[in-house]
C-alpha cells in the first residue's frame, strides 16, 4: 500500500538535517538560560537573559516547523508512489528560509530585535519567511492533486500549511496603527494569533503521526476512521477557537472564553486514543521491526496525558489567575513541545532514518529512558516553582521579587539538572542521525 520510494538521500532530509541543528541550538540556549536562572548575572555583559531566551525560543519553534515541513515532503512521496511536485521551489524554499533563521539568530546575538514573543527579529525578517512558507503550500498542494477520496493526513497537512500562513500575517497585525492603537485588541489578536499558530503545525505533526502509524500497521484503518476525521474536525476547530484560554486575563467577551474552555486539549484526547487504539492492533513483529519509531509513540502519547491534565487545569478561569505567567505555564510548553512534538518528530526520523541496525539497542534504551526521566525531572520542578510562585503574586504581593526568586532556587537547581539529562540523551540520538547522514552521504 505505501511502498517508499528507494533513494538513500532525498532530498527532504536537509529539513531534518537543519532541524537538528535547531534543536542543538534549543538545547545550548535553553541551558545556559536554565544557568543563568542559578547564577544570576552569567554572561551578561555577553550574551544576557534577554538575548537567551529569544535565541531558546525562536531555535525551538523552527525545529518544530523545519521538522514539520519534512516529514511533510518525505511522507508525500512515499504515499503518492512519486516525487514532490517541485523538487526546485522546495531546495529555494529551504535555502531562504534557513538563511533567514540564521540571519535571525545572529541579529539576537547582536542585540538587534524589533519584534514581538516568538517572532522577537525584525519584522522585515517576516516577509522571506512568509515567502518560504507560500512555496511550501504551493508544493503541498500540487502534491496531493485530487481531493476526492483522501486519507485525513492528508486534509491535515493542507489544513495546517494554509492557515499558518494566515496566522504568521495575523501575527503581525500590530504593524498596523489601527490595530496596535487599542492595547485589550492588539494583545487578543496577537495571544490569538500564537495559540492558532500552535494549532496549525499540530496539524502537520499530527497527520504525519497518522500516516507513520498507518505505514507501521500495513492498512489505512486510521487514516479514513470516523476517529481520525474526528480529530481533524476538532484540531480545525482548535486551530481556530482553543486561544481563548490565553485572553482569560483580558476584559473580552465572556462567550470568547467559555468556547475555548469547552474545546481546549479535546483533540488531545482523541489523538491520545489513536495511538493507544493503534498501539493494541499491532503485532509483535511489527512491534519489534518498528522499535524506535514504535516507542517514541508511545512516550508521546504518556506525555499526551500529563500535559492534557495541566493543559485542562490551566483552562478553568479560577486556576488560570494562578496560573497565568508562572512556570507552570513553561512546564506545559515543554510538556508539549518536547514530550509531545519532539518525541513524534524523533518518531518520523527514526522511520525515515533506518537507524536500527546503526544504533545498538542498549544505547538506544539509555538514551530513551534518559530523555523521558530528565524530562519528567525538570518537569515536575518547573511545576513546583510555577506553584510557589502563583502563591506568591495573589497572595504575598509584599514580599519582594528578589526574595520570592531566591526561595525558587533549589527548584532551579533540579529544573537545570533535568535539563543536562534531557539535553545529554538528546545529544546522543542527534549525533547518530547526523552520522548516519554522513555515511549515506559518502556511500553515494
Amino acid at each position: 500500500m505505501m511502498e517508499p520510494l528507494v533513494s538513500r538521500n532525498p532530498p527532504a532530509n536537509k529539513f531534518f538535517l537543519f532541524a537538528l541543528f535547531l534543536l542543538g541550538s534549543t538545547l545550548i540556549f535553553g541551558l545556559t538560560g536554565a544557568l543563568q536562572y542559578v547564577v544570576p548575572g552569567l554572561l551578561k555583559a555577553q550574551l544576557s537573559f534577554e538575548k537567551v531566551r529569544p535565541l531558546h525560543v525562536t531555535s525551538a519553534v523552527f525545529w518544530i516547523i523545519f521538522s514539520a515541513m519534512g516529514a511533510v515532503y518525505a511522507y508525500l512521496p512515499q504515499r503518492n508512489g512519486k516525487r514532490i511536485f517541485s523538487v526546485r521551489l522546495m531546495n529555494i524554499q529551504f535555502y531562504l528560509f534557513a538563511a533567514t533563521i540564521l540571519v535571525v539568530l545572529a541579529t539576537y546575538v547582536l542585540g538587534i530585535f524589533g519584534g514581538r514573543e516568538y517572532w522577537e527579529f525584525h519584522p522585515f525578517l517576516a516577509i522571506p519567511v512568509g515567502l518560504s512558507w507560500i512555496f511550501f503550500m504551493i508544493n503541498v498542494f500540487r502534491s496531493v492533486g485530487s481531493f476526492r477520496k483522501l486519507p485525513v493526513y492528508m486534509w491535515m497537512w493542507m489544513t495546517g500549511a494554509a492557515f499558518f500562513l494566515f496566522t504568521f500575517v495575523e501575527s503581525y497585525l500590530w504593524l498596523i496603527p489601527y490595530f496596535r492603537s487599542d492595547i485589550v485588541h492588539d494583545m487578543t489578536i496577537q495571544w490569538k494569533s500564537y495559540g492558532s499558530m500552535v494549532g496549525c503545525w499540530n496539524q502537520l505533526i499530527y497527520g504525519s503521526s497518522i500516516y507513520l502509524m498507518d505505514k507501521i500497521s500495513g492498512h489505512e484503518k486510521y487514516s479514513y476512521s470516523r476517529i481520525g476525521f474526528a480529530l481533524y474536525f476538532l484540531g480545525l476547530f482548535n486551530l481556530m477557537f482553543n486561544w481563548g484560554h490565553h485572553i482569560y486575563t483580558l476584559p473580552t467577551p465572556q462567550f470568547v472564553q467559555y468556547i475555548s474552555y469547552g474545546v481546549s486539549m479535546t483533540e488531545l484526547i482523541l489523538l491520545g486514543r489513536i495511538i493507544w487504539l493503534w498501539k493494541s492492533s499491532l503485532t509483535t513483529a511489527r512491534k519489534h521491526y518498528h522499535l524506535f519509531s514504535y516507542r517514541f509513540l508511545l512516550a508521546a502519547d504518556v506525555w499526551i496525558l500529563l500535559t492534557l491534565v495541566v493543559a485542562i487545569m490551566m483552562s478553568v478561569p479560577a486556576i488560570n489567575a494562578y496560573t497565568h505567567g508562572t512556570h507552570i505555564t513553561v512546564a506545559h510548553t515543554m510538556g508539549a513541545t518536547i514530550g509531545i512534538n519532539s518525541f513524534l518528530i524523533l518518531a518520523f526520523m527514526f522511520d525515515l532514518f533506518p537507524l536500527k541496525n546503526r544504533i545498538s539497542a542498549s544505547r538506544f534504551n539509555f538514551a530513551f529512558y534518559a530523555v523521558n526521566i530528565s524530562l519528567l525531572v525538570f518537569w515536575i520542578a518547573l511545576l513546583t516553582a510555577g506553584v510557589l510562585k502563583a502563591i506568591w503574586q495573589m497572595h504575598h504581593p509584599d514580599i519582594p521579587f528578589a526574595v520570592m526568586m531566591s526561595t525558587l532556587k533549589p527548584a532551579f537547581l533540579i529544573f537545570l539538572a533535568g535539563g543536562v539529562g534531557v539535553a545529554a540523551a538528546l545529544g546522543i540520538i542527534i549525533r547518530k542521525i547526523v552520522r548516519y547522514h554522513r555515511a549515506e552521504e559518502d556511500f553515494s
